[in-house]
């Protein structure tokens, strides 16, 4: 079976809920104003290619390979980046809505998330060293056995993260949020000393 291959297009204000976009591989492509609600995009590779003001929420990721991939003002709740393709794996968050995404065991190093919600997502057990979080709200995302060396979370906030069972070496924290650091402690920290 021969895969479909598409260079250099660009698809405006597309319903691929209703009728699927082509398997196969996307390089250099721009997706705007697309729904991939509940898609199926399984198998699918992209490289070098832009997702902006995207409905991705709940879409099927397994083996899906994202290359260099920029996602800008995307909602993708719900979404398995535990199931992507991991050879290669690189992508950018601009103004996403990632609630109750999983990035379980996945190596997401030097990731960009900014202006991003990771309300409930899970980051346990990947690595996110070299990562920034720039204004991200954490609310209620899991951090265990997570490798977030050299990170950068000095403009984020509403994180709980256990310092004793995460690697937090040269990891960015702001005075202001650093009690995230404390909660697990259960110990009171009077803001207004």
């Amino acid at each position: 079976m021969n895969e479909t291959y598409v260079l250099d297009q660009n698809f405006n204000q597309l319903n691929f809920a209703e009728s699927p976009l082509e398997i196969g591989e996307y390089e250099n492509c721009t997706f705007q104003n697309c729904n991939f609600e509940y898609a199926n995009l399984s198998q699918f590779k992209f490289t070098n290619c832009e997702f902006i003001d995207c409905n991705l929420s709940m879409t099927k990721l397994s083996g899906t390979a994202f290359r260099d991939v920029i996602f800008k003002d995307c909602k993708m709740f719900g979404m398995h980046f535990d199931d992507c393709n991991e050879f290669g794996m690189s992508f950018r968050f601009e103004g996403c809505a990632l609630n109750n995404s999983v990035f379980y065991k996945t190596s997401i190093k030097r990731t960009l998330f900014k202006n991003c919600k990771l309300v409930e997502v899970d980051f346990a057990e990947s690595d996110l060293s070299n990562s920034v979080f720039s204004n991200c709200d954490f609310s209620g995302a899991t951090f265990e056995r997570t490798n977030m060396e050299k990170a950068d979370l000095r403009t984020s906030f509403n994180y709980t993260i256990n310092p004793e069972s995460n690697k937090l070496k040269k990891t960015k924290f702001s005075l202001s949020e650093v009690h995230g650091l404390l909660r697990r402690f259960d110990i009171e920290i009077d803001r207004n000393s």
